[in-house]
């Protein structure tokens, strides 16, 4: 059998949970390939940069690779405009959430404040104070929050940069998101003999 037979959860039986875990833990161990599959959805669509989100996104990690930092903050790099293609307005939370269960909370922050953080170059454009991330500058993430925004993200847009390809970020992510995800995990347990 390969589907659960309950109607609801009240009728659901430890063999019904353990086919269900199967197809989970399946399902969870190809999360990288599917992240990888949205991240290429970004190719091709510009929003009227100068390179399309795809190219911009690995171009901030490639970036971040070449400035020395670690493998998360480079994936975190990677990934920080996936939410970008489902919902614009708020692309940040989107990618802070795929990342959360694998990553350091501080990049976790991190990402979920980049688009507040980033607005220091472009905010006053919309009448916005650009200093609004003043806001959080006694936060423990704050000044790793303007170093990717500074020195990676904003610097992103440049059609010439030697920007590696997206193979060169694979095992990277491969690695990321084989780690077991923080917080509680379930498993389904034998049955009481």
């Amino acid at each position: 059998m390969n589907q659960a037979r309950f109607t609801r959860f009240a009728e659901s039986t430890h063999a019904d949970w353990a086919i269900i875990d199967a197809h989970f833990q399946r399902y969870q161990n190809d999360v990288a390939r599917r992240v990888l599959e949205h991240l290429r959805r970004l190719e091709g669509d510009t929003h009227g940069y100068p390179v399309d989100r795809y190219t911009h996104s690995l171009q901030t990690a490639t970036r971040a690779l070449d400035a020395g930092a670690d493998e998360e903050t480079v994936v975190c790099a990677l990934l920080h405009d996936i939410g970008d293609d489902l919902a614009p307005a708020n692309h940040a939370e989107i990618a802070a959430a795929i990342l959360a269960p694998y990553v350091d909370p501080l990049n976790v922050w991190m990402i979920r404040h980049h688009e507040l953080f980033q607005g220091y170059h472009y905010r006053a454009f919309y009448g916005l104070d650009p200093q609004a991330r003043e806001a959080y500058r006694d936060h423990p993430a704050y000044a790793r929050t303007v170093r990717f925004c500074d020195e990676w993200d904003q610097r992103a847009f440049d059609p010439d940069y030697p920007t590696r390809p997206l193979e060169d970020f694979v095992p990277m992510v491969e690695r990321l998101f084989a780690r077991t995800p923080f917080g509680e995990t379930l498993t389904v347990k034998a049955p009481d003999a």
